[in-house]
């Protein structure tokens, strides 16, 4: 079933529930909705969350989906980030999840795709005694959660910009950061606010500048920008001090305690950990900045209207983060 499925035919819920797709922001809206109707009272009292991070075996997960609930029709247990797990304890989940008695209900965010192989989902195990809701999202799915964004902020977007969202490719968790960012002006958002502000970007070449330059590759980085500014001068800027905030901001959160990447690029995890590893958090933070406000200085002309001046900035900015990667 897919999420808006979910929100406008609530459906019934039993024993077990997947929560499946890769789409952060919509997971944990559905768990939000799901303990609204399951556990609308004693929520405090009947609820368990149990994350992958503080998995050691079933039995706790067992234990709890097993008790009884206090004062309530039901007992609620979460179990977040499935997907982290291996092989074993998520066999080990699997079982659990085929035994949850009747009166109580497990939840299980196992946040892959449901046509993932590798791992497969639970949900596609679990068979049809799981109701599991898929969090993918189309454009149309991404089209009505910015609106839905826009509505509970109060605010407005010229219809570019919401074009633009719905078709980007960003997870929609960085689009309602955007959104929740640029409804703090009070204004009317425009297509200018988002390109000064977001941090999604879709040309592959321009995210391979901003690797590049992250790793202390730096003539790699220069050649790239080069290419860039030769197919066209005057938009060539903005992608690749975007796509370098962008990896920017994934090497700050990773270096945080605790950061975490959305989930379509844990992929990533490895290599952006050692690199944060060698940065630290400071220094991601303030390469952040640095190229954010980039990209502010060329969409509000502060960086001058010519694309010489545009090249230029980047030059300059790529000179300033050429030491980023090495220790």
């Amino acid at each position: 079933m897919k999420f808006y499925e979910f929100i406008d035919k609530d459906p019934k819920v039993g024993r077990l529930v997947v929560v499946e797709g890769t789409e952060r922001a919509l997971a944990e809206r559905a768990v939000e909705v799901l303990l609204d109707r399951l556990l609308p009272e004693m929520r405090e009292l009947n609820l368990e969350r149990i994350p992958a991070a503080e998995w050691s075996d079933a039995s706790r997960v067992r234990e709890a989906v097993s008790a009884m609930p206090f004062l309530a029709e039901r007992r609620v247990v979460i179990v977040s980030d499935a997907q982290d797990l291996r092989a074993q304890p998520r066999r080990d989940l699997l079982a659990v999840m085929e035994g949850v008695p009747e009166g109580n209900t497990l939840i299980v965010c196992d946040l892959v795709s449901a046509r993932s192989k590798r791992p497969e989902p639970l949900g596609a195990k679990a068979g049809r005694t799981a109701l599991r809701i898929d969090t993918a999202a189309n454009e149309e799915t991404r089209a009505r959660f910015i609106d839905e964004m826009l509505a509970q902020l109060g605010a407005e977007a010229e219809p570019r910009v919401r074009n633009e969202l719905a078709r980007s490719e960003a997870d929609l968790a960085s689009v309602r950061n955007d959104l929740e960012k640029l409804s703090l002006t009070g204004k009317k958002i425009t297509y200018k606010d988002l390109a000064s502000e977001s941090i999604a970007v879709e040309d592959p070449k321009a995210y391979q500048y901003a690797s590049a330059l992250v790793e202390g590759k730096v003539a790699e980085a220069l050649g790239i920008a080069h290419e860039f500014f030769a197919n066209d001068p005057r938009n060539a800027a903005v992608p690749l001090l975007s796509a370098l905030a962008t990896e920017c901001g994934y090497v700050w959160e990773m270096a945080r305690p605790g950061g975490s990447l959305p989930a379509r690029m844990a992929w990533r995890e490895r290599p952006l950990r050692a690199l944060a590893g060698r940065i630290g958090e400071k220094r991601a933070r303030i390469a952040y900045e640095r190229a954010m406000r980039g990209v502010e200085a060329v969409v509000t002309g502060n960086a001058g209207n010519d694309p010489e001046d545009h090249r230029t900035l980047v030059e300059r900015i790529t000179a300033e983060l050429a030491g980023l990667g090495r220790r």
